[in-house]
């Protein structure tokens, strides 16, 4: 093994670097001649978009791509003075969870369904400290009230499905420190969750870092974030590294092409204002959507989840009602609600009509006016199915004596309005990006004419400037048809450009409601605030407003 490097020498090197996935002439070069350092203490960022070969240059780092398919054609990456390219078995197991820690983008998919959390932490240190069960349980629990997830010891046992996005990606962070690390390795750790869980996570891992004295590499395609966090900055795309320097100088005077697009690519615009005179099209008042607790042999009813618990809200042609707050917030069901896709009490007006009371049959002409556009297009989108068959199938439905020409026509012609090639009707929806595959589920809805679409998170999983060409689409879309939208997100800035009315609900009500402008710029709520706060300046959230 070779001997530790002096204080004074970086902690990971990494010269020339290079991935290829595949041989010949029909190998991608994922990674294309990377070279970086992270020094002792340091946070440095690696910031891109999808596919630039972020996450695959880390996971070289810990020799965790897929050989012999993964390949290094050229390059050296030097962990602590040792060469980790080719190490053995012995010495990467040392290295991977021992001296350096990692945090995986999405925690329920990183995290063992069916183990305990006592049992998922426990065996990283039983594998690199040998620790009794007694002595690691206290570790434990230690660890668990560093990340800060209240009530540790009753966690113990708590299954992952048990646990909010916050909380599992708590447990994630107290996994990836349970051995000390010298190298905290964190992939997009805030990307789903919300802005105050995000700022919390933020926070603690750099007091983390600071007590510890650890280094950090943060993969994040969010530049707020990196702005807050990293002492330096390297923007990739395409496998190559375009630019790199303190955080201060590549925000204030980035040099490359592709770092000011970055710089400029948050949701920007305002939001198209409806008409005062605009027609209603959907309204609640009062909506209640309660879910029964039953226990008991008999299963009895003996309380509620009041997930929905008396709001109103009225959405007019070309108007936007924007619907933040936590996950568990209520925004989801309220509009499922909306939809008559949950059973709720209170009014449902469409139109001024009441179709509260209207059953299945009656109420199936309506759907095509009344649309859904989901969070994850891979998840909404069948892989069985071609693009021009999910953007036709609606049309199948609701308009069965339509012939095959026109239908293609008005398929082409919808796949057009959302900017993609309607050339590409044949293809599958895995041979597209995540931001084509959220235009076509767009699409989708769009070529049905609707008068009101739920936007349920339709931005979340989309890279910065992804996030702001949807923004502009939709917006475009809304002022060519007149569309009424709610749009359900976490994500602030993207309501901000949208959005010119705002409903922050928190556990099933209304906290605050009113003009987009007036919310962002004088909240009188001190949970509004904590929301605005955490999406605008990470710093200035109150922490007695929102819960861990």
């Amino acid at each position: 093994m070779a001997e530790p490097s002096d204080a004074s020498t970086p902690l990971v090197e990494i010269d020339n670097l290079s991935v290829d996935f595949g041989e010949g002439d029909r190998a991608v070069h994922a990674v294309r001649g990377v070279s970086f350092d992270i020094g002792r203490g340091e946070t440095v960022a690696l910031v891109g978009e999808s596919g630039s070969g972020k996450s695959v240059t880390a996971l070289s780092l810990l020799q965790l791509l897929p050989y012999p398919r993964a390949s290094h054609p050229t390059g050296t990456i030097r962990f602590d003075g040792q060469d980790v390219v080719g190490g053995s078995d012995d010495t990467m197991r040392d290295i991977r969870g021992g001296r350096v820690g990692i945090i995986f983008q999405e925690p329920m998919t990183s995290l063992n369904p069916l183990h305990t959390i006592e049992k998922q932490i426990g065996e990283i240190m039983e594998v690199h400290k040998k620790l009794d069960r007694d002595t690691a349980r206290e570790r434990i629990v230690e660890l668990l009230k560093q990340v800060g997830l209240a009530e540790a010891e009753r966690r113990l046992q708590a299954y992952p499905h048990q646990l909010s996005g916050g909380q599992r990606q708590r447990v994630m962070i107290a996994m990836s420190l349970a051995n000390d690390p010298e190298l905290l390795i964190a992939d997009e750790p805030t990307t789903a969750l919300d802005v105050t869980i995000q700022a919390q996570i933020l926070k603690l891992l750099r007091e983390l870092q600071q007590e510890r004295g650890m280094s950090m590499l943060l993969i994040t395609h969010d530049l707020g974030i990196v702005r807050k966090v990293a002492d330096r900055v390297c923007v990739m795309t395409q496998g190559e590294i375009v630019e790199q320097g303190a955080t201060k100088e590549i925000f204030e005077n980035p040099q490359h092409p592709y770092t000011r697009k970055l710089l400029e690519a948050e949701p920007k615009g305002h939001p198209v204002v409806a008409a005062d005179d605009a027609p209603v099209v959907m309204k609640t008042e009062d909506m209640k959507v309660w879910f029964p607790i039953k226990r008991g042999l008999l299963r009895r009813v003996i309380g509620y989840v009041k997930a929905v618990d008396g709001v109103s809200v009225e959405v007019r042609e070309g108007h936007t009602v924007g619907v933040v707050g936590e996950s568990g917030s209520g925004k989801t069901t309220l509009a499922l609600g909306l939809l008559r896709l949950e059973r709720s009490e209170g009014p449902v007006l469409y139109m001024g009509r009441d179709i509260q009371g209207l059953d299945w049959k009656q109420t199936r002409p309506l759907r095509a006016e009344m649309q859904i556009v989901f969070q994850d297009p891979y998840g909404a989108l069948s892989p069985r199915m071609s693009v021009g068959q999910i953007v036709g199938e609606g049309l199948l439905i609701h308009q069965p004596k339509m012939g095959e020409e026109e239908r293609d026509r008005v398929i082409a012609r919808a796949l057009t309005e959302v900017g993609l090639d309607p050339g590409t009707r044949d293809r599958y929806p895995h041979e597209f990006s995540g931001g084509q595959r959220q235009r076509i589920a767009i699409a989708r809805a769009m070529v049905l004419k609707p008068r009101f679409v739920v936007l349920d998170e339709p931005t979340s999983a989309l890279d910065m400037s992804v996030q702001a060409q949807i923004v502009d689409l939709l917006r475009d879309l809304q002022d060519a048809h007149k569309l009424a939208y709610l749009f359900i997100s976490h994500d602030l800035k993207v309501v901000r450009a949208l959005a010119d009315e705002v409903i922050v609900m928190r556990a099933g009500r209304v906290v605050e409601q009113g003009r987009a402008d007036a919310i962002f710029d004088a909240p009188k709520e001190a949970y509004t605030r904590a929301l605005i706060a955490a999406a605008f300046d990470i710093e200035a959230v109150e922490p007695d407003a929102v819960s861990t």
